[in-house]
């Protein structure tokens, strides 16, 4: 028997599906899709909960239950997750409705049916694939679904009430912070500066916000430099080679006014790029994603062992006509026309589809966080708005057509991913498929009723809305821009878009060549896509994170990263709830009438707070996330 047999065996009449794991699953579901919403609005990226979720399970379980097991925390995790992936695919689409002035507010019934009908999805076309990008693939690394079945096992090992000392200082971290910037402002949001010379404009700006620095923590050093080396190309390079700096008046809003009309579609060439290459990349593997479907359907793919057995075809197959029902529903509510509904329901299908196994295939390879969901997005959007061209649709109907396809493309890629990566986890520790299937798809009906209502708060109770400065909303806005470019009712900067494309084909070239040197450090595109698009504040938190991990596992073994970022790990989730969850408390305050409490103090006091007040969220950072132990 190898490994990965009895890896699978050693989950035999063990606890898996309970009570407390359907609860603490589903609640975890709803918290991590709040706390992740408001992340990607604020920060243009999420991370996976996968990790932090099952940390957390096996830390309550351990804690409060004596006879848990490691495949219960595993199913909370699979649960949880699923709530994280739908937030991702909802707020990278979903604001750019009222941002093209189709909504004056989030539509509950559009929102819900949008996210409950693309997760579903994005399970159902998972689950003929498994076997072929997880069971019978021994290619793909699957660097954080081994990652986080290697935190479960530690877990099990060694759970304390240490760890949960951690994980209430993070949260408490994350509230205090919060606080101090948006209820009290005795704390800047962001640090920044710039200056006019020859014409041109020189910006560099940091945020204050530990949400950040977990983050960086999170996705570690690799995914932190390239963020930040993306963020240095369009800010401290392309903004000032572009110049018209005697345009504006102030010198920061003439550094963002010039990011937001023309250097951040640099990004968008570079993303469509990388979308193309994971299309060619998974080519194979769609052929045989066919042919697996096809053998579920007519009998002969199916296995009656259990840790080998999927949700049956019939399920499948009952649940697909009710999201082809759900789709066909939404997008004549949106566009109101017969032809354009039928159109934009198979090209939702297709795209969903072929996006599903690039996601799959992209996790494997390199993790959730470096899963090229804007990518992907962005090309289904200039598929769709081709397509709509074609057949001669424009104004408004066109623009929210070609935004509800790419909502239901990046609901479908970020659910399917996670899905994927769980997948991939649950095997190693010996979970059965169609319990986490199950546990998937519960998690992704609960977090759907949650995320217009998220939306709806912090738009109306933050200074600027969602579009605004503190919450940026970056895909969105790029979606809404190119919507609009392909519909006719505006322009888009074709030059920026192709200039974007060649730095795209250069950035695969330079990783292909470090790839085949063997270098450990990967110039993955997206994460370096994602900082062109993305306010440079937000890299630099996101870089000292990612320091802080580097710190604490240089001179460990790769394989001993997991054990040594244990606590760290832990931490940083508390931070990000933290801070998230508080921030959409204060704004259900603002919603009641609430408004901040500023003690009156001058710009510069606080300035000079804020500075101060860095430094310590910084040190407290590094010595929360120390490993206790070394690593063995």
């Amino acid at each position: 028997m190898d490994k990965r047999e009895a890896n699978v065996s050693a989950g035999k009449g063990r606890l898996e599906i309970t009570l407390r794991v359907v609860v603490l699953g589903l609640v975890l579901s709803v918290v991590m899709g709040a706390a992740n919403v408001y992340l990607g609005l604020k920060a243009g990226m999420t991370v996976s909960a996968s990790i932090p979720a099952a940390v957390m399970a096996m830390l309550l379980f351990k804690l409060l239950f004596r006879d848990s097991s490691i495949l219960e925390a595993n199913q909370v995790q699979t649960c949880a997750s699923a709530g994280e992936s739908l937030a991702a695919g909802i707020i990278f689409t979903m604001p750019a409705m009222v941002m093209v002035g189709y909504w004056d507010s989030f539509d509950f019934w559009s929102v819900t049916c949008v996210a409950l009908t693309g997760g579903l999805l994005g399970i159902l076309f998972m689950i003929p694939m498994r076997k072929v990008f997880v069971a019978d693939n021994d290619e793909l690394p699957y660097p954080e679904g081994v990652a986080c079945a290697a935190v479960l096992r530690t877990g099990e090992q060694h759970a304390n009430r240490g760890e949960a000392s951690s994980l209430i200082f993070g949260v408490v971290l994350g509230m205090v912070t919060a606080v101090a910037t948006k209820l009290f402002a005795v704390m800047q949001a962001t640090l920044e500066t710039a200056t006019v010379y020859s014409s041109r404009i020189f910006y560099f700006g940091g945020d204050l916000s530990p949400m950040l620095v977990a983050v960086g923590f999170i996705v570690r050093l690799n995914v932190a430099v390239l963020i930040f080396l993306g963020g240095a190309i369009s800010w401290l390079i392309a903004i000032p080679l572009y110049g018209g700096a005697n345009e504006f008046g102030d010198a920061v809003d003439g550094a963002y006014e010039i990011w937001s009309s023309q250097i951040r579609f640099v990004g968008v060439g570079a993303m469509v790029v990388g979308g193309l290459a994971s299309l060619f990349s998974v080519r194979q593997g769609l052929v045989a994603a066919v042919s697996e479907l096809r053998g579920s359907l007519d009998g002969t793919g199916r296995n009656s062992e259990e840790k080998h057995r999927d949700i049956p075809a019939a399920a499948i197959l009952s649940l697909g006509l009710f999201c082809i029902a759900m789709l066909i529903i939404v997008n004549y509510r949106f566009t109101g026309a017969v032809g354009i509904t039928l159109i934009a329901t198979v090209v939702m299908l297709v795209m969903g589809f072929f996006f599903t196994a690039v996601a799959s295939y992209i996790v494997g390879l390199v993790g959730n966080s470096n899963s090229p969901v804007s990518g992907m997005t962005i090309t289904s959007v200039l598929v769709a708005g081709g397509l709509l061209w074609l057949f001669n649709y424009s104004g408004m109907d066109a623009v929210v057509a070609t935004l509800g396809i790419a909502a239901i493309v990046c609901c479908v890629a970020c659910t399917s991913g996670d899905v994927c990566n769980d997948l991939k986890t649950g095997s190693l520790v010996g979970a059965a498929p169609f319990r986490q299937q199950m546990m998937q798809i519960a998690g992704v009906f609960v977090a759907a009723l949650v995320m217009a209502p998220v939306l709806t708060l912090l738009h109306n109770n933050t200074p600027g809305g969602i579009g605004g400065r503190e919450l940026a909303a970056p895909q969105a806005s790029l979606f809404a821009a190119l919507a609009r470019g392909f519909s006719g009712n505006g322009t888009l900067p074709w030059n920026m878009i192709g200039y974007g494309a060649a730095v795209g084909i250069i950035i695969l070239i330079i990783d292909w060549y470090l790839r085949l040197l063997g270098v450990k450090f990967r110039a993955h595109l997206m994460p370096i896509a994602v900082g062109m698009y993305l306010p440079f504040g937000l890299a630099v938190p996101i870089l000292i994170g990612g320091l802080i991990a580097h710190v604490h596992t240089r001179g460990h073994a790769t394989s001993d990263h997991g054990p040594v970022l244990h606590r760290g790990v832990l931490f940083s989730s508390g931070v990000i709830a933290g801070e998230a969850l508080t921030s959409i408390g204060l704004a259900c305050l603002a919603a009641l009438g609430v408004q901040s409490m500023a003690p009156g103090w001058s710009e510069g006091a606080v300035t000079a707070f804020s500075i101060v007040a860095s430094a310590v969220v910084i040190s407290c950072f590094y010595l929360a996330t120390r490993p206790l132990r070394p690593a063995r």
